[in-house]
């Protein structure tokens, strides 16, 4: 697992401006009825990622104007809660994501919110660079830290390993510390014990 220094992984030497895989009205990227941009490439290189192909920075396709009109037209009914990041590493493919979350603020304003997984934490993005301070500033809600096997706990809402948060972005700025996000409801049970118990 790969532990930058700040401001060490700048996206400009690393985003090939690539994304993995869009899904529009999806249940399982954050709250509610969510679009969801998967961008492509990360350097954390978790152990135990599931989705090693999407590490490399060339995966998949580039983004485009048209995929950028989708999501906006995606977003517009009013079942849809918001858009999710995830990738790959959205704070390394600042262009991409900065793009499309501005064109949602000033078409949607605060009406839908905005998630995004990331392997840094919250306060590691506050020692970063300003494109990536620009990007956290501008979401809503930041799922963080790496995933980290020996941690893993399948009862975690929305997150993989325990260290990982889900944070409230806004009010965790303003309190200059880390707020976590109120609706978070993890399980006492994992799937795998539901389903055993169903069979008893």
């Amino acid at each position: 697992m790969n532990n930058p220094q700040p401001k060490e992984w700048l996206s400009q030497d690393y985003s090939q401006n690539y994304i993995a895989d869009y899904k529009a009205f999806n249940f399982v990227d954050g709250e509610g009825v969510r679009n969801s941009l998967y961008v492509s490439g990360c350097l954390f290189a978790c152990e135990g990622c599931f989705n090693k192909a999407v590490q490399n920075f060339r995966y998949g396709k580039p983004f485009t104007q048209e995929l950028e009109e989708q999501i906006i037209t995606d977003l517009t009914p009013d079942y849809i809660q918001g858009l999710t990041l995830l990738g790959g590493e959205p704070f390394l493919n600042i262009e991409v994501c900065l793009k499309v979350v501005n064109r949602v603020r000033d078409t949607f304003g605060t009406t839908k919110d905005i998630w995004s997984w990331s392997g840094y934490t919250f306060e590691e993005l506050l020692l970063e660079s300003e494109d990536k301070l620009e990007l956290l500033q501008k979401i809503d809600i930041l799922v963080d830290g790496r995933f980290e096997l020996s941690k893993r706990d399948l009862k975690l809402q929305f997150r993989g390993s325990s260290n990982q948060r889900i944070v409230d972005v806004k009010k965790s700025l303003e309190a200059q510390q880390v707020v976590l996000w109120d609706k978070c409801t993890d399980g006492k049970e994992t799937f795998e014990q539901i389903k055993k118990a169903d069979l008893i």
